[in-house]
């Protein structure tokens, strides 16, 4: 699939960190559940506008990864929003299984500071 452009009124409200990326937080759209942080370029950002396919930028392989096409734990969106700084953005999505890739629901269970 070919490079998919976002919307230019969307990609000029976001501030994206040095190497392009905005933080994407995953949250259960019906519990508030907060799932997972990830990144998303314009291109995953796009896709996941787009497609209702939760769509992220893969720092340490370099490449988009679609959540769940490997995993079978799906995340379909149900609203997409860019906070006041437009530095993060919050995916409200209906996660299917495990939103982590230890297997668990959420990414923020496991090591509770405090």
């Amino acid at each position: 699939m070919g490079y998919m452009s976002l919307d230019p009124e969307i990609a000029a409200r976001l501030k994206r960190n040095p190497d392009g990326l905005v933080a994407a937080i995953a949250q259960q759209y019906d519990t508030g559940e907060v799932l997972m942080l990830a990144w998303m370029n314009d291109e995953a950002l796009h896709r996941t506008l787009t497609t209702g396919r939760a769509t992220y930028w893969s720092r340490s392989r370099q490449e988009l990864w679609v959540k769940g096409d490997t995993s079978g734990h799906v995340q379909h969106v149900k609203s997409v929003a860019l906070d006041c700084d437009g530095d993060t953005l919050l995916i409200r999505v209906d996660q299917v299984g495990a939103a982590c890739h230890t297997g668990e629901r959420t990414c923020f269970d496991a090591d509770v500071l405090a």
